[in-house]
C-alpha cells in the first residue's frame, strides 16, 4: 500500500470556485480598513462635541453616531465588509479566508500615517509585520493540518456553550476594566466575539445550503446577533481609546485565531496533526499577539503623544 500523500481538501482540492473566495475576501478587507478608518474619524468628533466618558460610550454618544456622516459612511463600508466575509467563507473553508483580513492592516496603518502626518517608524513597521507574520503562520499550519467535515449537533451545541461562557466573563470583566479605558481590552473582547461571529456565521449559512436547519441553528443566529452588538460596542470604545490601525491589528489577529481555533479544537478540522503543528499554533499567535501589543506601543497616534 502507497502511503498518503495528498494534501489536505483546504490545500489540495480547492475548486476554481472557491479560489474565487480569496480575491472576494480580499476586497472585504479593504472596505474593512476603509470603515473602520471612517467610523474612528466619527467616534473621535463625537468625542470632540461631547466630552468623553470615563467608563465607555453612553447612550448619548452613541446615539450621536447616528448623525455622523463619517461614522455612518464607515458602518456602511463595514456593512459591504461583513457581506463580502459572509460569501466567502459560506463558500471556502474558513482556515483558507478568515485570516485574509490582515491586509486591513496593512491598509490601516499606512492611511494612519498619513492622515496623522507622521512617518511609520521602523518600530511600527516591525509591529505590523510581526502581525501579519505571525497570522501567515498560523493560517499555512491551519490550511496543511486541517481538513472541512460536516458539523455536528452536539459540536455546535458546545460553540455555543462556550459562547455563553466568553459573554458572562466579558460583561463581567466589563464592569472592572472599562474604568480604565484600556484599548486592548476593548479590541481583545471585540476580537474574540467576532471570532465567535465568524464561526457561528459559517455554521448557520453552511447549514442553510445543505437543507439542515433546526432549532440549534436558530441558538447560533441568536448567538451571531448577540456577539456581533457586543463585539461592535467594544471596537466603537477601542475607537475611543485607540487608534484605528490599532483596532484593525486586534480585530485581524485574534477574530481568525479564536474563529480557527475552535475550527481546530471543537470542530476537529485539524483532527490527526501532530505535536509540532499544535505547537506551531501557539508559537504562531504569540507572535501575532506580541505584534498588537508593539503596534500599541508604536502606531503613529501614539508618537504624537
Amino acid at each position: 500500500m502507497t502511503p498518503d500523500l495528498q494534501l489536505p481538501a483546504a490545500v489540495s482540492n480547492l475548486t476554481p470556485f472557491q479560489a474565487l473566495m480569496i480575491p472576494v475576501a480580499l476586497v472585504g478587507a479593504v472596505f474593512l480598513s476603509l470603515g473602520a478608518q471612517f467610523q474612528s474619524r466619527g467616534v473621535k468628533r463625537v468625542e470632540a462635541k461631547l466630552g468623553k466618558q470615563s467608563k465607555g460610550l453612553s447612550i448619548g454618544h452613541v446615539m450621536a453616531l447616528l448623525g455622523s456622516g463619517y461614522w455612518v459612511l464607515g458602518t456602511l463600508m463595514l456593512g459591504i465588509a461583513v457581506v463580502l466575509q459572509l460569501i466567502s467563507i459560506t463558500f471556502a473553508p474558513l482556515i483558507v479566508v478568515q485570516p485574509l483580513g490582515a491586509v486591513a492592516l496593512v491598509i490601516t496603518t499606512w492611511f494612519s500615517s498619513r492622515s496623522s502626518g507622521i512617518p511609520l517608524g521602523q518600530p511600527a513597521r516591525r509591529a505590523v509585520w510581526t502581525c501579519i507574520i505571525g497570522v501567515g503562520i498560523f493560517v499555512a499550519i491551519a490550511a496543511f493540518v486541517g481538513h472541512e467535515s460536516a458539523i455536528t449537533q452536539p459540536q455546535l451545541i458546545t460553540v455555543l456553550l462556550i459562547l455563553a461562557v466568553v459573554l458572562a466573563l466579558v460583561l463581567v470583566s466589563f464592569r472592572v476594566v472599562a474604568k480604565h479605558k484600556s484599548a486592548l481590552y476593548y479590541i481583545v473582547g471585540a476580537g474574540i466575539l467576532y471570532g465567535f461571529v465568524a464561526t457561528l456565521a459559517k455554521v448557520t449559512l453552511n447549514r442553510f445550503v445543505n437543507h439542515t436547519f433546526d432549532w440549534v441553528t436558530v441558538l447560533a443566529i441568536v448567538g451571531v446577533v448577540v456577539a456581533a452588538g457586543l463585539g461592535g460596542y467594544f471596537v466603537q470604545n477601542a475607537y475611543s481609546t485607540g487608534s484605528a490601525d490599532l483596532v484593525i491589528a486586534g480585530l485581524t489577529v485574534v477574530d481568525p485565531i479564536v474563529a480557527v481555533g475552535i475550527g481546530v479544537i471543537v470542530l476537529g478540522e485539524a483532527t490527526g496533526a501532530p505535536v509540532i503543528a499544535v505547537l506551531g499554533f501557539v508559537v504562531a499567535a504569540a507572535i501575532a499577539v506580541t505584534g498588537v501589543f508593539l503596534l500599541a506601543k508604536h502606531h503613529p497616534e501614539a508618537a504624537r503623544r
